[in-house]
Formats: C-alpha cells, structure tokens, sequence
C-alpha cells in the first residue's frame, strides 16, 4: 500500500515572515494525518526558518530546485549537500524549470542521480503542453520524459514522480481524475520497464496542476495517484490543509 503523499511548491513566494506564519497555520490546522506523508517546499531563503518551525512535527520539508554539483564557480546556484541537513525531497524538473530556464532531460538527469548520492528524495515532475494533448502525443512525449530522465539510475522505491500538464499548471485549468489517472498509468508501466513491476508498484505517483480542496477526491480516488504536488493551493493554509485532511479520510477508507 503506497503512503499519499502531498507536497506544496510555493514557488517565488512569501517573504520570511510570511513563510513563518504560513507555516504556523498549517500545523495549527493538521491532526490526525499520520497516514498522509506531508510536504512543505519554500524558497531557499526561508528553508532554515521553516526547518526550526517544523521540528518535532511529522510534517517534511523540501526544496525546489538544486544543481547537480556539490560545489565549485556555480554563482547562484544551490547544491545537494547544502541541502541535505535541511531537507528531505526536492522538486526536479518542474516544467518551469525546463520552460522559463531551457532545463533539459539530460540536466534533470544528472540532478536525480546527484539528488539519490547525496540522501535526498527527488519529485521528478514530467508533463505535455497543451499543442501535445490536443494532438494525442501525451503518452509518447510522457514516455521519453521519464525514460530520459531516469537514465542510468538503479531502481528504487524513495523516487517520486509527480503528472503535472503544463496546460494545467497555474491556469485553474485541472484534467480530469480520469485522464490523469491513464497517463499516470503510462508512467508506472514505463518505470515498470526500466525497473520491474514490484519497484513501479511501490513509486509513488502524484498528480500536479490547478489542485484544490474542491477537486482533489476526483484525483486521489484513482487507484494510480498517490497524492498531489499543490502549487497556488499550497500558499492558503485552510486550502492545503483541507487537501492533505481530505487525502487522509478518501485514502483510509479505501
């Protein structure tokens, strides 16, 4: 039985203090959620503060983003084992990453290899643009995404994938649970070919793009989406919290 897991990217949002108090009413809002693992993922300026404030609470703590080095002449860049005192996951690939900064398979590559070295558990996010689900390439573009990407990585149940449709990132416009369930079907049967059915039925599978409290049941009652990886929901803490308490009560009683 795979754990749900909900993760929340808050992105380039929240300065410190803001960071502080978003968290402080997260936690005064989550009980009871032992059976969903949960995740924080703010900007790097506030992952220290974050850490103290979740010590001692079952609530986890990721990063966005990290360079595949450990250190050397990378101005502006952040390494895993800066990171690994810190944190628990980190967000690989986001289509963000891949569209506004040229990020490529062979980058997120050597990312999820240097993530698995240094302890940290990478969210290996993949997803289509809306030309290649209106044209029937999702399964296709999907496939080459988490091939590439997983390349030459041994096999393991600590790896996360997250489905995020670029078409559906911040747009307000979601898939239906349905349709992301078929494609998140097609990413465990690809992991399922790289690293054998016991390892693809363990991966965790998450669904990502215009998630909410009011839409999250038509995700997590698919029986491939193991959670979801929040973004504008994640930054409302009533919002997040009432997806991470409803993933809780949908999943239990399964």
């Amino acid at each position: 039985m795979r754990k749900p897991l909900i993760a929340g990217n808050w992105k380039m949002n929240t300065k410190l203090e803001e960071a502080k108090s978003l968290v402080r009413a997260i936690l005064s809002n989550l009980h009871s959620t032992d059976n969903v693992e949960t995740v924080l993922c703010p900007p790097f300026v506030s992952l220290v503060a974050v850490k103290e404030l979740l010590r001692g609470t079952s609530v986890e703590l990721g990063a966005q983003n990290m360079y595949f080095e450990d250190k050397g002449a990378y101005t502006g860049e952040i390494s895993p084992v800066m990171l690994t005192e810190l944190c628990d996951f980190v967000i690989l690939g986001h289509s963000e990453r891949r569209q506004y900064f040229f990020e490529t398979d062979d980058v997120v590559n050597k990312k999820v290899k240097k993530a698995f070295e240094s302890g940290l558990k990478p969210i290996v996010c993949v997803g289509e643009s809306l030309e290649d689900n209106e044209t029937g390439k999702t399964e296709h573009i999907i496939s080459n995404q988490v091939k590439a990407d997983l390349a030459g990585i041994s096999p393991t149940s600590e790896l996360v994938i997250a489905y995020e449709p670029i078409w559906a990132i911040g747009t307000g416009k979601a898939a239906s649970g349905k349709q992301a369930n078929v494609t998140i079907g097609v990413i465990r049967n690809v992991v399922a070919d790289l690293w054998g059915q016991a390892t693809s039925d363990a991966v965790r599978i998450l669904y990502g793009g215009s998630v909410t409290g009011n839409n999250i049941a038509e995700f997590i009652t698919e029986p491939d989406i193991d959670g979801a990886l929040v973004g504008g929901a994640s930054l409302k803490s009533t919002e997040f919290t009432s997806i991470v308490k409803l993933t809780a009560n949908l999943k239990s009683t399964r």
